[in-house]
């Protein structure tokens, strides 16, 4: 499996209001950024997690199978 995810919409309407994450995106006030989204296959979700400016990551988000979401990986040629 791909473990290399650029970004993740969460929800059903992928246009219209999911919400979406994208590695490099500032959160939380612009304090963090998305460090890293990863799927973990024993607990069959996505999680989120963000990095701070001590360089310190953290687990900020997961969600898991039951909630729509769209993947899309990044692709190195």
């Amino acid at each position: 499996m791909m473990n290399d995810i650029r970004k993740i919409s969460i929800g059903p309407d992928y246009k219209g209001g999911a919400m979406h994450y994208v590695v490099g995106q500032k959160v939380i006030s612009d304090t963090n950024e998305i460090h890293l989204i990863k799927y973990d296959d024993e607990r069959h979700s996505v999680r989120i997690y963000v990095i701070n400016e001590k360089g310190e990551v953290t687990l900020w988000k997961e969600f898991n199978s039951t909630i729509p979401m769209s993947i899309e990986y990044n692709i190195n040629y």
